[in-house]
């Protein structure tokens, strides 16, 4: 309210919904990360964004948060604020989970609570008793990514796993479903999933009409009535409920007979399970004592409860933002908020304390204590990994003598020997959708192992094979299946265990290029802004390497798309060396001592290619994003010069046109290697910023191709928007090649000759 003033605003009628659904699980189930229990990881909570200040409300009563930074809500730009939604980057040491890009926080859930089993059924950590809990709105549960791994959950038997979903019966502009019944539908949905369901849909004013409803005619009526309706009873008078709701059924116009006008307003007005305590903590246990699946409960409420007739079960109440004075009024005496009427005749409206010897804060001290400290908390405890032998990256660095190999195949063999590492190896978690043969990996099977909470229930059907299909319980490889979106929520889970769980692990999650960015570039920011860790791998990268499949398999665009995500640090390797280089540098930047929030986008290529050994004094080059490969030779010192940069399998081509160009025309092409076009904008930009603050600093890019003579080429299997993000701070004319527009099945000679590369 005190933001409004500013434009700023702030939702106030889902937490009215929603808070005994908090209240009751803050005092009573959730567990801190001081709960010696669940090992100091506690429980995971998901909790609604738009709920949010009801959550900074509480946090200010326990004096986690002072009047000044409640006065800062939405206003970040000072360093002090509080953000808007969940946002762990924003405000690290309070929010685990970013939750408002709907439809994602029901999916990472579930994986997150998979993830647990997989710490545990590893040996890796004890999470038996921690338990993860989604707080969801009904019409959320509309987006596909909410609902898409409901299966997996029941499959898998995640009895760790609660869904609480708030039935409020509206989404953001009106009724979820004015027409239909959004309970019996997202109940039929979890059932058919294999969840356990609790109904807590009625207050404790509806007991006795239940009790005496002998012939089932209530529980008709309450099925037969659309959402919709439900709404219109909650704003109209006692005369409407009898003729409308009663006075269809003779039975039921008889049990109208019996309830005074004031009854049946509270019927209708208040009375819903989610916002009764007694009602909501049965819920709660019957969720945390069953056993074998993961359970859903289904909690009715009213939007904008005790907000006053203005704001509750309105189709606008999601927009309303603040209360006028009579609206305070009435809310401070429906909820005996000790407030004169003083304070709210003119000014900000105070922020209400019961005192700190108050009884109400002893209690609320005295529960948090019982259940391991403050929640929601996220806490991180250095822990830094030891520092992986030099031979695994010594090895690709020698190259590949006369063998050709693709880069994929030198990423994952890298990956393979990492694995073997004493220390570190079993802190790796490979993460795969269902195209592990695709990319090579298939020699992981027998000694990782993939990972089954229920082993290897069957003789599979290549046993006699030396790279037979091994599932096991405790196996290392998350090989999902169809699906992006379920594999970077289970990359998301272990890049951020070492917060979650104060244990490092080391994802790779490894793709088709085209189907990552692309599908889930927003599962991509989320994993930004909860601080993920890990390597993210687009396989078969490029427009014209991927032969015979195509437009939709053609990615010549994910780097874009990447260079959107600040914590994304992107390289389009050439050489199997430059992989090593920067796997080894990415070890080091997310996991050493000085660990950084940030992950790592390597690109890699099907393409196969003698790898050379690595030159002397380059790894400067390979990190900051460009060095110098190949000088022309044999040519006269007044020949014509060019300078060719390419990034990725983009580099063979380059090195044919340096022999070409000598050979046919005479001119000599240097040839430079640009592992990463973004790494070299985003140190320009830095530059360009650092100028404005009096710095005197020239961009690397600017430094490298200094008196290079000639003009510049750059060329990629990317769009030319790629390389070009470097073009203003290159001195010399500048080019670039790529492939713009739509990819098309051929062979990779006729697709190159379609790009013009």
């Amino acid at each position: 309210p005190r933001g409004s003033a500013l434009g700023l605003g702030g939702h106030i009628a889902t937490y009215a919904s929603a808070a005994w659904l908090y209240e009751t699980g803050f005092q009573h189930f959730f567990r801190g990360k001081d709960d010696a229990a669940s090992g100091g990881s506690g429980d995971q909570l998901y909790l609604q964004g738009h709920a949010s200040p009801g959550i900074y409300a509480r946090a200010f009563l326990e004096g986690r948060l002072t009047e000044g930074q409640l006065d800062r809500f939405r206003q970040e730009a000072g360093g002090d604020g509080l953000p808007s939604y969940p946002h762990p980057r924003r405000l690290p040491w309070l929010w685990e989970f970013p939750t408002v890009s709907m439809g994602l926080g029901p999916l990472s859930a579930i994986y997150q609570a998979r993830f647990n089993r997989y710490l545990e059924h590893r040996g890796i950590k004890d999470t038996s008793r921690s338990r993860v809990w989604a707080f969801l709105g009904d019409g959320e549960m509309d987006e596909p990514e909410a609902t898409a791994a409901l299966a997996l959950a029941g499959r898998e038997g995640l009895d760790n796993l609660t869904f609480v979903i708030n039935c409020n019966l509206q989404r953001l502009d009106g009724p979820v479903r004015p027409n239909f019944k959004i309970v019996q539908e997202l109940e039929a949905q979890f059932r058919a999933a294999g969840w356990n369901v609790v109904k807590s849909l009625w207050g404790a004013a509806w007991d006795d009409l239940f009790a005496r409803d002998t012939d089932g005619a209530l529980v008709r009526r309450l099925r037969e009535t659309p959402d919709a309706q439900f709404q219109t009873y909650a704003t109209r008078d006692a005369g409407y409920l009898r003729d409308h709701f009663f006075g269809a059924d003779p039975a039921l116009r008889a049990m109208a007979q019996q309830l005074t006008d004031a009854k049946l307003l509270e019927l209708f007005q208040s009375s819903r399970a989610g916002h009764e305590p007694r009602k909501v903590y049965a819920a709660y246990r019957a969720a945390v004592e069953h056993k074998g699946a993961p359970t859903v409960i289904l909690a009715q409420t009213i939007k904008g409860h005790t907000l006053g007739t203005g704001f509750e079960s309105r189709n606008a109440n999601h927009q309303m933002k603040k209360l006028t004075g009579e609206q305070f009024r009435d809310m401070r005496d429906l909820l005996g908020l000790p407030i004169p009427d003083s304070a709210l005749a003119d000014g900000p409206v105070p922020y209400a304390h019961p005192g700190e010897n108050s009884p109400e804060m002893a209690y609320l001290r005295e529960r948090r204590a019982a259940l391991g400290g403050p929640s929601p908390a996220r806490k991180v405890t250095a822990k830094p990994l030891p520092e992986p032998s030099a031979k695994p990256f010594e090895a690709l660095q020698k190259g590949s003598g006369t063998q050709e190999i693709a880069t994929t195949m030198a990423f994952v063999r890298l990956v393979k020997d990492l694995m073997r590492e004493k220390e570190t190896g079993r802190r790796w978690v490979p993460i795969v959708p269902d195209e592990a043969r695709t990319f090579g990996m298939e020699s992981l099977f027998p000694s990782a192992g993939l990972y089954s909470p229920k082993g290897q229930t069957y003789d599979p059907v290549d046993r006699d094979q030396l790279l037979y299909y091994k599932e096991a319980k405790d196996g290392q490889i998350l090989n999902e299946g169809i699906t992006e979106a379920g594999s970077l929520a289970d990359f998301t889970a272990a890049a951020t265990s070492y917060a979650t769980h104060g244990e490092p692990m080391i994802p790779f999650y490894i793709f088709y290029s085209m189907f990552g960015w692309q599908r889930t570039a927003d599962q991509f920011w989320a994993l930004a802004d909860q601080l993920g860790r890990g390597f993210v791998i687009g396989a078969t990268a490029g427009r014209t390497t991927m032969t015979g499949e195509g437009l939709q398999h053609a990615d010549g665009h994910s780097h874009l798309i990447a260079s959107t995500n600040p914590a994304a640090i992107s390289y389009d390797p050439a050489f199997a060396y430059e992989v090593s280089v920067i796997v080894r540098e990415g070890l080091r930047r997310m996991y050493g001592p000085e660990a950084e929030n940030v992950f790592y986008y390597l690109t890699v290529y099907n393409e196969t290619k003698v790898q050379p050994a690595m030159p002397e004094g380059v790894e400067e080059g390979i990190l900051k994003g460009l060095y110098r490969y190949q000088e022309a030779q044999g040519l006269p010192e007044g020949a014509p010069r060019l300078q060719l940069l390419a990034s990725g399998t983009a580099i063979h081509w380059a090195l044919d046109a340096q022999r070409l160009l000598a050979e046919d025309w005479g001119v000599a092409a240097d040839v430079w290697s640009a592992p990463s076009w973004t790494e070299l904008r985003r140190e320009a930009l830095d530059c360009e910023a650092a100028a404005l603050r009096g710095e005197e600093r020239v961009p690397y890019v600017t430094q490298a191709l200094h008196g290079a003579p000639g003009p510049v080429v750059a060329v990629s299997d990317w769009m030319r928007a790629v390389p070009d993000q470097i073009a203003p701070w290159v001195e010399q004319d500048w080019t670039s090649i790529g492939t713009d527009g739509f990819g098309l099945s051929d062979t990779r000679e006729a697709a190159r000759r379609h790009f013009g590369v």
